[in-house]
């Protein structure tokens, strides 16, 4: 079992025991993610394959976050805010803007990348490094201006 399952394992006990109904959800419906994709795979995920099941759930909530404010639904941002807080506990620390462009330029220099054809070897060189600790919509935007620049 990776670490990072074993831990959302251990949380929600924690939860359990203490009674906290909303955080034994929501830590609930990520082990059920995780499980499912496991399922759908047909393979045992690893950390970074836990990651990348946080990282859509993440990315989920943010989404639903704005779609709720849009709609005046307070009460459901409120609800989806703390999902999300609690989702980012089991995420790695987020990375500085410096950090990743270092990373965005070493993975340019290692592919050879030269124009916005060779995109995704750079994003697939990144991937790895940044699931879970950079919104992966921004660091595409940062390597196609970097490539077409």
């Amino acid at each position: 079992m990776s670490d990072l399952k074993a831990r959302l394992q251990d949380e929600m006990k924690a939860a359990l025991r203490a009674g906290q109904k909303e955080r034994l959800g929501t830590i609930r419906l990520v082990i059920a993610a995780v499980k499912q994709k496991e399922i759908d795979s047909r393979a045992a995920l690893d950390d970074s394959g836990v990651l990348a099941v946080l990282d859509r759930m993440t990315k989920q909530r943010r989404e639903s976050i704005s779609q709720f404010e849009r709609a005046g639904r307070e009460d459901l941002v409120e609800k989806e805010r703390a999902e999300l807080d609690l989702l980012q506990e089991f995420l790695p620390a987020p990375l500085t803007e410096s950090e990743i462009d270092a990373l965005v330029a070493a993975a340019v220099e290692e592919t050879g990348a030269s124009s916005v054809r060779d995109m995704g070897a750079v994003m697939g060189k990144l991937k790895p490094a940044l699931q879970g600790r950079a919104d992966m919509r921004a660091v595409s935007a940062r390597v196609r201006s970097r490539l077409s620049g």
